[in-house]
């Protein structure tokens, strides 16, 4: 008979016996909300954040999309650090990030399709990682377990 052996290691665990978030997780939160930190950065810099943001965006639907999509991201960030005190909706939010992510794919290989965009190969690249980014969501083992309930992680 094989003896027992740790789905995960005990350094991915914090102090209060939950595991960690995989480093991965924060990098696809990142991806997805690009245009959330390019608002709050255009905030930040206030002469200058109009057109910081007309770079970046010069059609404002794509900005509202962008914000949009990235709002699931933007409230994952609020939420992690407050995951225990809401199981059920935590639960649910790594679906709802999926969703996103697969939109924000569509969205992209729409546009890629229909030549629209200012910077093909921006929008080919983007594509890819958030095609990456929702495979990284749905298959990696560790992330499941995070969003798993309590009985199951273990």
């Amino acid at each position: 008979m094989k003896p027992f052996s740790p789905r995960f290691s005990p350094d991915d665990y914090d102090q209060h016996g939950a595991l960690r978030l995989p480093l991965g997780f924060w990098a696809v939160l990142i991806l997805q909300a690009r245009t959330w930190l390019l608002f709050v950065m255009a905030g930040a810099s206030r002469e200058q954040g109009e057109s910081l943001l007309a770079l970046f965006y010069p059609d404002t639907q794509r900005f509202w999309f962008g914000m949009l999509l990235g709002l699931p991201a933007a409230l994952a960030f609020l939420l992690s650090g407050r995951r225990h005190q809401w199981p059920r909706l935590w639960r649910g939010w790594r679906w709802g990030l999926a969703v996103s992510l697969l939109a924000s794919f569509g969205g992209s290989l729409f546009s890629l399709w229909r030549q629209d965009g200012d910077a093909p190969g921006l929008e080919l690249t983007l594509a890819l990682l958030d095609a990456l980014a929702l495979s990284y969501l749905l298959l990696n083992a560790r992330l499941k377990a995070c969003f798993a309930p309590a009985e199951r992680a273990d």
